[in-house]
């Protein structure tokens, strides 16, 4: 990860950004202490405590600056934490550029790029400042994320994160339009003009279309079944729903799908021009608790989208893969989001936005070190059991250090065949 951090130009960029924040006649520069902490993340710790694991091994990662050090770093980071987190930001932006221009995540430069927005919950365990009781009856934070989807093939990358109380609503559409802002603001120059954000019915709202049609993206999100929509269900004629397909864009079966936008009635108004209604039924699966808005034993969902043309069967599968957020979702909870670890709010938004760089290095370091390899979608608990925590012997002889791998590890090839693509690359 740390040829990663030289490969991207992160380490010279988080220098640069948190220049400011350096005390004078100090030892440690705060980028190399922040980029020491993400990589602490990224290799499963949970609070600050944790860089111990990376300070006692200076052979490897250099100086570590001490356990207060780092907490004054974070104090003074939070005491500002729109400026703190701006130039982060701005490292992780340029870092992204640089990485991109080495490889392009999704194999070709004229694909759709998709933003999804999600929202999870986080579990607080004390009183931590802005911590409240969220609408699933437990205790702790809200946070709106949107992650970049590199495809079947590989993973993905969290561009925004914004920290909320766990009180706050996930159709929030002031929320969801800074979080797409700082999204967008996170792609490269040329990729922001042909990107395609998806969401649940929590990004169904009136406000964030709007946005997203002034800006001139595609969207593709969920719809709550409301009265003008059930209207729209009961007038469409049987014959109007076509077979549903997969994931593997194969006729899927007790799946079908329909347009409703023809049959929407007067009273659904107020939204952006071009936009379609799509809905899908599908008999649930055995064991599936049923919900009031069945009907004749189907389960009914319903998208809208701004898309021209195409399959009915092909937007819906497009908009069903936003499930892949759930898995970015799951790995960055396993990479430092499950725990914030801090009391004050402001410090808990230096740790998510550390948490997102540390994931990203990740991601990063499967982009550029194994692109045609299976290691390119892990996840991060299985890349570090595999590739990360490995035994092995360093040692320094003729002014030279040889790492020693156990020729019996299975991913030795892996461990070896990537270090050498990460050093081409520099």
């Amino acid at each position: 990860m740390l040829k990663t951090a030289q490969v991207s130009g992160l380490a010279g960029e988080l220098s640069r950004g948190l220049k400011p924040w350096r005390a004078r006649r100090s030892v440690h520069d705060p980028g190399k202490a922040l980029l020491d902490l993400a990589v602490t993340i990224a290799l499963g710790g949970d609070c600050l405590a944790d860089a111990a694991v990376v300070r006692a091994q200076s052979e490897l990662f250099g100086a570590v600056a001490s356990d207060p050090t780092i907490s004054r770093l974070i104090d003074s980071l939070s005491a500002d934490p729109a400026a703190g987190i701006a130039a982060i930001r701005a490292a992780r932006a340029a870092a992204r550029a640089t990485v991109w221009g080495h490889r392009c995540p999704w194999g070709g430069t004229e694909q759709q790029i998709v933003v999804d927005l999600d929202a999870t919950l986080v579990g607080a365990h004390s009183e931590k400042e802005g911590a409240t009781p969220n609408f699933k009856r437990g205790f702790g934070f809200h946070p709106l994320l949107a992650f970049v989807d590199h495809g079947a093939g590989g993973t993905g990358e969290p561009l925004a994160a914004m920290l909320r109380p766990g009180r706050a609503n996930a159709s929030d559409a002031a929320d969801q339009i800074a979080v797409l802002d700082a999204a967008l603001a996170q792609l490269p120059e040329p990729s922001r003009r042909q990107v395609l954000v998806r969401g649940d019915t929590g990004s169904g709202v009136k406000e964030l279309l709007w946005h997203i049609h002034q800006l001139g993206l595609s969207y593709s999100v969920g719809v709550w079944g409301r009265q003008p929509v059930r209207d729209a269900l009961a007038a469409l004629p049987k014959q109007s729903w076509k077979r549903a397909l997969d994931t593997d864009g194969l006729p899927r079966d007790g799946a079908q799908v329909a347009e409703l936008t023809r049959w929407l009635p007067d009273t659904f108004t107020g939204w952006p021009p071009g936009m379609r209604v799509i809905a899908r039924r599908e008999r649930p699966h055995p064991g599936a608790q049923l919900r009031l808005t069945d009907e004749d034993g189907w389960r009914i969902t319903v998208f809208a989208t701004n898309t021209v043309g195409g399959r009915l069967a092909d937007l819906e599968v497009r908009h069903r893969r936003r499930a892949r957020a759930e898995d970015r979702i799951r790995g960055l909870k396993d990479t430092g989001l499950t725990n914030l670890p801090l009391q004050a709010f402001a410090k808990n938004q230096i740790w998510l936005e550390l948490a997102c760089l540390a994931y990203e290095l990740l991601t990063w370091t499967q982009l550029l070190a194994w692109p045609d390899q299976p290691a390119r979608s892990w996840e991060p608990k299985r890349l570090r059991l595999r590739l990360l925590t490995v035994a092995a012997r360093l040692i320094t002889t003729g002014r030279r250090r040889i790492l020693r791998l156990s020729k019996r590890w299975p991913w030795s090839d892996l461990i070896t065949g990537g270090h050498h693509r990460l050093v081409a690359l520099a």
